[in-house]
C-alpha cells in the first residue's frame, strides 16, 4: 500500500523562513552545498512523521533563530485518502500535532501512522557510540510497529527514574526503606518483560533481512551479524532486581534491565567498531537502515518514506552502483535524497524509470 507525501510547507523551521514544495510521489532529490538546508528538509519530513527531529534535538532548537515558533504542514496520501498533518511549536508551550485540523491529545497515539526511515551520516554513532544509540534504533523501529510499545517504554523509564532517585536518596540520607523500594520493584517486571519480548522478536525477524541487504549493497561474502543482548532475556526480572539490590545500593542506580540492552554488531565474527574498513562500515550502516525499512514495511503493510541524507559520500563507485540498483530494483516507495553533487544525482536518476524531481537548495530556499 503506497504512502506519499504530496506537499510540504515550512515556516520558521531551522534555516527556513517560509517554503512550500510540491513533491514527486516516487523520487525527490535535493542538491546544494553543505549548510544550505538540504538535511533540514529531510528533518522536517521526519518531524511530520514521528513528531521529533532525526538528531533528537530539543524542539526549541528546531525554531529558526530569532523567531518564537515553527510550523510544518504536509499533505499525505495513503490508500487514496489525503490527510493534512500539521506539527507546530510555540516557544514555552507544548508541541502540537494535528490531523485534518484535529489535535492529538497524546503524541504517542500519532507515532506509527506515517512510518519513515532516515539514513544519515550521523548513523555512524550506532557503531561508535554507546548502547544508548542502539537502543534508540530498537525503540524507533518498534514504536512505529506496535502502538503499545511506546507506552511500555515510557512506563518503564518513568519507574526506572523513580527507582534511581530513591537509591540516590537512600545513599545521601544513609537510610534504607525496603517497603518504598519494593513498591516500585513490583511495578517494573511487567513493562520490562513486554520490552524484552518485543526486542527479542524484532532481532529474530531483523537479522536475515539485514544480512540480505548487506550482501546486496556490498556484493561480498563477508559474514555480518546483529545479536540482541539483554540481561533480562532469561529468568524472572523481579528476582534479578532482588539479586542485584546490594550492588544497586552501592552504585546508586539500577544495574539490570531493558535500559541496559544492546545490539552486538559483528563482521566475520569480530566487532564491527574495531575491524571494519570505511566502506564496510558504510555498507553495514546502510544495511541496518534498509533492513529496518523492510521490517517496517512487512509489519505495517505500507512502504515507509525513505530519507537518504548525503549517503553517497565515502562510498566507492561499485557500492554506489550496488545501492542504486537495490533502490531501483525494489519497491522502496517514496524516496528523498540529498547530495552536494548534481552530476552524481543525475547519474542516479538516469536509470530511474519513474517520475522524479530535482531541487536546488540555496540558503534556505528551493529552486526546482
Amino acid at each position: 500500500m503506497p504512502l506519499h507525501l504530496l506537499s510540504l510547507k515550512l515556516a520558521n523551521f531551522k534555516n527556513y523562513t517560509q517554503q512550500s514544495v510540491e513533491l514527486s510521489a516516487r523520487l525527490n532529490c535535493f542538491v546544494g552545498l553543505n549548510g544550505m538546508g538540504k538535511t533540514n528538509l529531510l528533518d522536517a519530513v521526519h518531524v511530520l512523521c514521528l513528531t521529533r527531529s532525526h538528531r533528537n534535538l530539543p524542539d526549541r532548537n528546531l525554531v529558526r533563530h530569532g523567531e518564537s515558533f515553527f510550523r510544518l504542514e504536509g499533505v499525505f496520501e495513503q490508500a487514496g485518502e489525503r490527510q493534512k498533518i500539521v506539527a507546530k511549536l510555540q516557544l514555552g508551550q507544548r508541541k502540537e500535532v494535528e490531523r485534518n485540523g484535529a489535535p492529538f491529545t497524546r503524541l504517542t497515539d500519532f507515532i506509527g501512522l506515517f512510518p519513515v526511515v532516515m539514513i544519515a551520516p550521523d548513523d555512524v554513532s550506532l557503531v561508535q557510540e554507546g548502547s544508548e544509540e542502539r537502543r534508540r534504533f530498537l525503540d524507533a523501529t518498534l514504536s512505529q510497529i506496535y502502538p503499545d510499545y511506546l507506552q511500555y517504554l515510557l512506563l518503564y523509564n518513568g519507574l526506572l527514574k523513580q527507582r534511581n532517585a530513591l537509591l540516590k536518596t537512600f545513599a545521601e540520607q544513609r537510610r534504607f526503606d525496603a517497603a518504598l523500594l519494593e513498591a516500585l520493584d513490583r511495578q517494573m517486571p511487567a513493562p520490562a518483560q513486554a520490552l524484552t519480548e518485543r526486542r527479542a522478536a524484532f532481532a529474530q525477524a531483523f537479522v536475515p533481512l539485514f544480512q540480505e541487504m548487506y550482501a546486496a549493497i556490498a556484493g561480498s561474502q563477508e559474514q555480518v551479524s546483529v545479536a540482541y543482548e539483554s540481561d533480562s532475556l532469561e529468568g524472572d526480572f523481579a528476582a534479578l532486581l532482588a539479586a542485584q539490590l546490594d550492588k544497586d545500593r552501592v552504585l546508586e542506580r539500577t544495574a539490570v534491565g531493558p535500559h541496559r540492552d544492546d545490539l552486538g554488531l559483528a563482521l566475520d565474527g569480530r566487532p564491527i567498531k574495531k575491524f571494519a574498513s570505511q566502506g564496510q562500515l558504510k555498507s553495514f550502516l546502510l544495511a541496518l537502515r534498509l533492513a529496518q525499512y523492510e521490517l517496517l514495511r512487512r509489519e505495517k503493510g505500507v512502504a515507509p518514506l525513505l530519507l537518504l541524507d548525503d549517503i553517497f559520500d565515502k562510498l566507492d563507485e561499485q557500492r554506489v552502483r550496488q545501492l542504486v540498483g537495490l533502490l531501483i530494483g525494489r519497491d522502496f516507495g517514496q524516496i528523498f535524497i540529498t547530495d552536494t553533487q548534481r552530476s552524481r544525482i543525475e547519474a542516479v536518476v538516469s536509470s530511474f524509470a519513474d517520475e522524479y524531481r530535482i531541487f536546488e537548495v540555496e540558503a534556505g530556499g528551493l529552486v526546482a
